[in-house]
């Protein structure tokens, strides 16, 4: 009977492990495959799961384990054909589409406007029907720092759009397109995962159709709750900032945070904390669970009709889904509901499930669910953290008996307890976030021990309650500030957060295993085991070219430029892209975690002129690598001298740096003088290894490339590798210009289907008729070239290529 039951036992085991292997193994894809061929591997998936039963004991684990990996692989892959079968026709990208539909969720607003999903009900394109996929992202900008789509900027009052409400309006659609680069956020993924396969903006200029208002629906109406709760807060707190936090912690409005206040959070270590996370879930659950307990045990009858343990479970599970609905539904929030429910299903069997397959199960079926959610640093943040706390002290998971103790003693005990737990998934998940993050909070024990009671069991509490009597959230404010009060003073200590190179995927989850093994209740002799363990994630350097070699890597940053140029020992970045909002920025956005993730202390930052889509991103450079010398063009009284202050490039300047040398070609000490405009002051750099030449030519226009064919020699001008200027718009690359460099690769550094046209058709044939390899980011994301191996350019858009990732056309 025991066999029996241990056989049984292991079968369950290896199901599960199938079904996250499965599922994590088509992830992997770059293409998805014919719908026959995954419905053929449904097919022998489940054939190989039903001959577990005929099959010996020993080896049963086993094909059940591969039956049901085959079988989810061929789900997911199904899941997802279908979904990619209703994505935007190319030819309607870049079109006048008059839609009609209802606003879908709560409208984000920010300083350029709003954004908000759409549910498309009819599409037409000159009158003709169109098909569109059912849900898409659009923008609608306006305000004083907006622009329209002709590029002028725009004063305009939007109205006061809300969720359920019906529109017609002129829109423009792209396919989802994100800017993909070593380590940084997969826009496409996320955008794939909340099943949105098209984006775009409304058409608000004069000679557009104007939008129109058709109805006010009733549809959406946890939407429309969620919007007059999160302006009824705006209302009542005075101050924005802290509003914003109410806000996210209520509603579930992330972006109501200002910037400022996330990067504290972070450093911190508690930004799980200000948006509606699992743990705000699970404590809403508990908490809901014991008031529908101690009231179910109020009524004899229901006590007789149903155990109020059970009762209890349930309701708390129902009401903690209620509370993710109405705030934003949210993937960390689905994620926990369908967690909870397993967990409570499993309790409601009756039977004593051991905690590694109650682990196992809710890890299943999330996957099964929402199988990209395996590609969300969440998701490994948060069962990680559940599994390591189940590993580190079994008995915690059945609940400590409490009788016989006093009330002090209880409290005494649950502060202890609450201070291990706190400690254990510390230790434990800081090699986890510095593999997934590539830093951690030094100060975030000390934060998340007053931030985590603080914010769940005050903060939380008192901001929901406002939803009833608005006056609490003028207390939660003065508890948001007052909590903000301790993390500022913890985030200015010198080293409250660590910053280490990305390391490869095994060295992080031998991390893991050592950091579990340090907080398990084993003798301290086994537990230093897990101190080498550790050692390969701490002690891990990113690869740098040789002495006497170089690299390049032009960013994908979007419509701008941003190159970092790498020796062996020294780092410059030249442009820092640009500023897409007043709270995003390319330096925030992609350089400063590309530049964690890299290990790199900056020495020079090139700013190549003042125009916004080359410095955009330098503040967050700039404070992040406070050693690094700036060098620009920029006028003495632009903003940006306020931060560093910044020596001017000057033709002549030159420098060598672990054998590579270093030349600025442009701009004449005189030009300062005169009244030129932006791209003519470009800061034209010239790095050299003596064979290998790469050319940064900012946005030079055609007279100053003929400056430069004229004053300098043959043999300087010529490069392997060229920023091709101005984006490759019409007004630069000169056919003398492009025969006097004779680049062998010329870098497109443009957005996709931007609205300049850039990189123009006649410029690229320029290049084209001259054999040149022609690199633009839309097609290439991040681009690599290195000095070792000329003939070679890594794309990371092949490179780390997914099936949800979009193909532009050639």
């Amino acid at each position: 009977m025991h066999a029996d039951n241990g056989s049984r036992a292991s079968l369950l085991a290896a199901a599960l492990l199938g079904a996250v292997a499965g599922t994590a193994i088509q992830l992997q894809q770059a293409r998805l495959w014919d719908v026959a061929v995954y419905l053929l591997l449904a097919a022998l998936g489940l054939a190989l799961a039903g001959v577990t039963r005929r099959l010996r004991h020993a080896v049963r684990p086993l094909v059940a384990l591969i039956g049901v990996a085959i079988l989810f692989f061929a789900i997911c892959g199904l899941r997802s054909t279908h979904f990619s079968d209703r994505a935007l026709q190319p030819s309607i990208e870049g079109r006048d589409v008059l839609v009609t539909g209802v606003i879908s969720a709560m409208p984000q607003r920010s300083d350029i406007g709003l954004r908000f999903r759409f549910d498309v009900e009819l599409a037409s394109i000159d009158g003709a029907p169109a098909t569109l996929p059912p849900q898409i992202l659009l923008g609608w900008y306006g305000g004083a720092t907006a622009f329209t789509t002709e590029g002028a900027d725009a004063a305009r009052v939007l109205p006061d759009v809300r969720a359920g409400e019906r529109w017609r309006m002129s829109v423009r659609l792209k396919a989802p397109h994100g800017n993909l680069n070593p380590h940084g956020f997969d826009y496409e993924l996320w955008l794939w995962e909340q099943g949105l396969q098209a984006t775009g903006y409304v058409r608000n200029g004069t000679r557009d159709v104007a939008p129109q208002l058709v109805a006010d629906t009733w549809l959406h109406p946890i939407e429309r709750a969620r919007q007059h709760v999160r302006d009824a807060i705006y209302e009542r707190v005075a101050e924005r900032k802290t509003a914003g936090i109410l806000a996210a912690l209520v509603v579930g409005d992330q972006n109501a945070i200002d910037r400022a206040d996330w990067d504290i959070f972070r450093a911190t270590g508690v930004a799980h904390l200000m948006s509606i996370s699992g743990l705000h879930v699970t404590m809403f659950a508990w908490a809901a669970s014991l008031a529908v307990g101690g009231a179910w045990r109020r009524s004899q009858r229901l006590c007789l009709a149903w155990p109020a343990q059970h009762a209890a479970l349930l309701g708390g599970v129902v009401l903690a889904t209620a509370y993710a609905l109405f705030s934003g539904w949210g993937v960390p929030s689905q994620r926990t509901v369908w967690m909870l429910a397993t967990v409570a299903l499993l309790r409601l069997s009756s039977r004593q499930w051991p905690w590694p397959y109650v682990w196992l199960l809710a890890c299943a079926v999330v996957v099964a669910i929402d199988p990209w959610a395996m590609l969300q640093a969440g998701f490994w943040l948060s069962f990680v953290a559940v599994g390591v706390l189940f590993a580190a002290d079994p008995g915690a998971a059945e609940g400590a008996d409490g009788d016989g103790q006093g009330r002090i003693a209880k409290v005494v005990a649950a502060l202890k307890a609450g201070w291990h737990e706190q400690w254990v998934v510390t230790v434990a998940l800081t090699p986890l976030s510095l593999l997934l993050f590539g830093q951690v909070s030094v100060v975030g024990l000390l934060a998340n021990a007053l931030a985590i009671p603080w914010v769940t069991l005050v903060v939380t509490p008192l901001a929901m309650g406002g939803v009833l009597i608005s006056s609490l959230w003028t207390v939660a404010a003065w508890a948001v500030d007052a909590l903000g009060i301790y993390l500022q003073w913890l985030a200015r200590f010198p080293f409250a957060t660590v910053a280490m190179p990305a390391a490869p995927l095994w060295a992080g989850a031998a991390a893991v295993l050592g950091g579990l093994l340090l907080v398990m209740r084993l003798p301290w002799s086994l537990r230093f085991l897990g101190v080498p363990l550790m050692l390969p994630l701490v002690l891990w350097q990113a690869a740098r070219p040789l002495d006497g070699q170089f690299e390049l890597l032009a960013a994908d940053v979007g419509q701008g430029n941003a190159v970092i140029v790498r020796t062996a020992t020294h780092t410059l970045v030249y442009d820092t892209g640009p500023r897409y909002s007043v709270e995003s920025d390319a330096g925030q956005r992609v350089l400063v975690p590309l530049l964690r993730a890299l290990g790199e202390k900056v020495d020079m930052v090139m700013l190549s002129h003042r125009d916004s889509d080359h410095t955009g991103g330098a503040v967050a450079v700039l404070n992040m690598q406070p050693q690094a010398e700036l060098r620009s063009s920029i006028e003495d009284s632009h903003e940006l001298q306020a931060v560093r202050r910044s020596q001017r490039c000057i033709a002549g300047q030159h420098w060598q740096w672990d054998g590579i040398d270093f030349l600025v070609m442009h701009p004449q000490a005189t030009d300062y003088d005169a009244s030129a405009k932006p791209n003519a002051m470009s800061c034209v750099l010239r790095v050299s290894s003596g064979s290998r030449t790469a050319l940064l030519v900012g946005d030079i226009e055609q007279p100053q490339e003929a400056r430069l064919v004229h004053d300098a020699s043959a043999a300087l001008l010529h490069a392997d590798v060229l920023l091709a200027p101005h984006h490759g718009s019409k007004t630069s690359s000169s056919d003398a210009f492009v025969d006097a460099v004779r680049p062998s690769v010329a870098i497109f550094q443009a957005g996709y289907r931007n609205r300049f046209g850039h990189p123009a058709p006649p410029v690229l044939q320029r290049y084209a008729d001259r054999h040149v390899v022609r690199i633009d980011s839309p097609h290439c994301g991040a681009a690599t070239w290195q000095s070792a191996t000329p003939d070679v350019v890594t794309c990371q858009r092949t490179a780390g290529l997914h099936y949800w990732h979009h193909v532009p056309a050639p």
